[in-house]
């Protein structure tokens, strides 16, 4: 697969994914809209129309939720993945969810305003020097206007346009954006709320997601730990016994790159562990007829020279292997992306 091409085309698995998304957005709604009025049990009635609001509202921030929360799991256990593989749809979904909340709260609160709807949003409250009566609506459109951008250039078109390191750091806007939820909410309709079904649902998000992170950052950091190199010229990759046909050892390089070994029919070679695409663990994916295929996405590169199989256009950089008796060393200074080495075979020994 390319990014100059369709990259990912619709499958049973796409299908069935959104189907549970779509599945699960209706049974939230319903049961938020139907079955939950004793539980949120507010403190005065309100008309369909907050009610829909904050329907659509705890089901954005519920999703948005999920989502990052995806990310820690898959890199906490490997079953995970699949819902990694098409998370950018469960993006697009939650945009139109919050689009959903913000319209029913511009059509009620400010629609019976003197001045234009919008502008009554923005300036009827600017009360910025006080933590009571905050105009929290301000973290509301910072977290909106961020995920229709994240929305917009989820395609993989915008990741070949802007290169997948800045594409990569665009989508680091969603964390400033959840923190802005989380502070339109507690400014908002926490500081308003008698019942307590509301915090906890809020609370508990936000700090599921902060420790699945931080727990997801610590095996990571154990897992460089485990693979740091000394500062010798070239690095022990493992012992040639260690290896299994068809699948990668990967190696923690000093400057922080990643390479993945791969064993195939007795004979060895090196590229870099991240694919060109969305940075993919390629050292995950398994070879076969030379071509490793990237677990997120699909991509294929050829191991022998991290090239994408015609017609498509891909490279990653390749490394140069040896043997020293029966240990695998690698040079850490990678080749230009692309460039053909020659596989090192099992049976071949430098001389000590």
């Amino acid at each position: 697969m390319s990014v100059k091409y369709i990259p990912v085309q619709w499958n049973r698995n796409k299908w069935l994914y959104d189907a549970v998304m779509l599945a699960g957005v209706g049974l939230f709604l319903y049961i938020f809209l139907n079955l939950t009025p004793e539980i949120l049990d507010h403190e005065r009635a309100i008309n369909p129309q907050v009610h829909n609001a904050r329907a659509f509202g705890a089901c954005a921030f519920t999703m948005m939720t999920v989502i990052l929360c995806i990310g820690p799991l898959a890199r906490l256990d490997d079953r995970f993945l699949p819902l990694l593989y098409n998370r950018r749809h469960f993006g697009v979904m939650t945009v139109f969810v919050a689009l959903t909340h913000a319209a029913y709260i511009v059509d009620w609160y400010f629609a019976f305003s003197r001045s234009n709807k919008y502008e009554a949003l923005l300036f009827s409250n600017t009360s910025y020097g006080q933590l009571v009566g905050f105009p929290f609506e301000v973290f509301g459109i910072f977290a909106l206007l961020v995920l229709i951008i994240l929305a917009t250039t989820s395609h993989d078109f915008w990741m070949k346009f802007l290169s997948p390191p800045v594409w990569k750091r665009v989508h680091y806007l969603i964390y400033p954006a959840y923190l802005s939820v989380v502070a339109h909410v507690s400014f908002g309709i926490l500081q308003d709320q008698q019942n307590h079904a509301f915090t906890v649902l809020f609370v508990g998000g936000a700090v599921s997601v902060g420790l699945l992170h931080l727990m997801a950052a610590l095996k990571e950091r154990q897992r460089d730990r485990d693979l740091a190199v000394d500062g010798a010229d070239w690095f022990d990759v493992a012992d040639a016994s260690e290896f299994e046909d068809g699948f990668a050892k990967v190696r923690l390089l000093p400057n922080g790159e990643r390479v993945a070994v791969y064993l195939m029919d007795g004979k060895l070679s090196a590229i870099s562990n991240a694919c060109a695409h969305q940075n993919g663990p390629l050292g995950e994916g398994r070879v076969i007829s030379c071509l490793v295929t990237c677990p997120w996405h699909g991509f294929q590169y050829d191991v022998r020279n991290g090239q994408s199989p015609a017609p498509f256009t891909e490279k990653v950089p390749t490394y140069n292997l040896r043997m020293r008796g029966t240990t695998v060393q690698v040079d850490p200074q990678a080749n230009p992306p692309g460039t053909p080495v020659d596989p090192v075979s099992l049976g071949m020994k430098e001389a000590t």
